[in-house]
């Protein structure tokens, strides 16, 4: 009995998905190539008629691909455009985990609501770092380029001081490459720290009008300036984001992490794997993940290449980059 199991051959079964309520053109892709590239992750057969898509193939296999067209169609039930990001984001959770992700997306999605649209998560490990944001005082997200760990941050802060659950925004980033030589620069404290906080700028200027951003900075309820100036102050009621967190060094991180007053949250971003300290300098970043482990209202948040939602080339750069990167340890 043993033996004829063994040679069995396996059996292929055929089921068929129908699309209600959605134009398929949506499912498929301009000229189908959505379409194509499932067919190129899956091995069963898909043949799509009208408004009926046809699988055939191994049950499991066929499972998985019945699984990722109802969440695709979840998805656009959501009125979210299906992408090229969410769709390969799509395909390796059904892949690996059997399930997709719209649906645990858009509880978050939910609550977000119209008036913040800029702060719901596109990926699962996204949802994960809002959750870690409303239930803790202090966050560390740490994680790869394109992962959204700055934007979604500062799109919780200005959420924040909308709603008057802070009085004010404060944006810090290390200037390494300035360090004890500031005040060489050119210009007004602001022309010198400029270049260094432009990506915070740039993710504020998706979520307010530039004039309010103005406003905002001059009434000094938004206050965007280098790690060094962060220090000897108390900060009460005010959402702290420090940004590259990875180029601080340990002392930076304690004196950063100490200024935290009253009704103050601090989100602490930054990838580990881009580190511009000088090589003798240890990364507060690196170190401060030995140091706060088990403490109430602190979490730890790790994204990964499968958060990135920026092109898709850009997680297929980051894991290259990986790939080489463990290979050369090998060596």
């Amino acid at each position: 009995m043993q033996g004829e199991s063994k040679n069995r051959v396996t059996s292929t079964i055929t089921r068929t998905f129908t699309i209600d309520g959605y134009d398929p053109r949506l499912l498929f892709g301009q000229n189908d190539v959505y379409l194509r590239r499932i067919e190129k992750a899956f091995p069963p057969t898909i043949v799509a008629r009208g408004n009926k898509i046809i699988v055939e193939g191994e049950p499991s296999a066929v499972d998985k691909v019945i699984r990722l067209f109802e969440d695709l169609t979840e998805r656009l039930g959501n009125a979210e455009y299906i992408t090229e990001q969410y769709l390969n984001y799509a395909i390796e959770m059904i892949q690996e985990e059997g399930n997709g992700p719209a649906r645990v997306i858009a509880e978050d999605e939910a609550a977000g609501g119209q008036s913040k649209p800029y702060i719901r998560p596109k990926t699962i490990g996204q949802k994960k770092y809002l959750d870690a944001i409303q239930n803790n005082d202090i966050v560390f997200s740490i994680g790869p380029s394109g992962t959204g760990k700055t934007y979604l941050a500062v799109g919780v802060a200005v959420a924040a001081l909308k709603e008057k659950r802070v009085s004010r925004i404060v944006l810090v980033r290390p200037a390494v490459e300035a360090g004890e030589s500031l005040g060489f620069l050119p210009g007004d404290i602001r022309a010198k720290v400029d270049p260094y906080l432009r990506p915070v700028y740039d993710a504020l200027h998706n979520m307010m009008s530039p004039d309010k951003i103005q406003k905002y900075i001059e009434l000094g309820t938004i206050e965007i300036l280098p790690l060094a100036f962060m220090r000897g102050r108390t900060l009460d009621r005010t959402f702290i984001i420090l940004d590259e967190a990875q180029n601080t060094t340990p002392d930076q991180m304690k004196m950063f992490l100490t200024r935290l007053g009253q009704g103050s949250k601090a989100i602490i971003t930054g990838d580990v794997t881009q580190i511009d300290l000088d090589i003798k300098k240890k990364s507060g970043l690196i170190i401060i993940q030995k140091i706060l482990v088990g403490i109430d209202g602190i979490e730890f948040v790790y994204l990964s290449d499968k958060d990135v939602v920026r092109h898709p080339l850009v997680q297929q750069i980051i894991r290259a980059y990986e790939r080489f990167d463990k290979d050369s340890r090998k060596e």
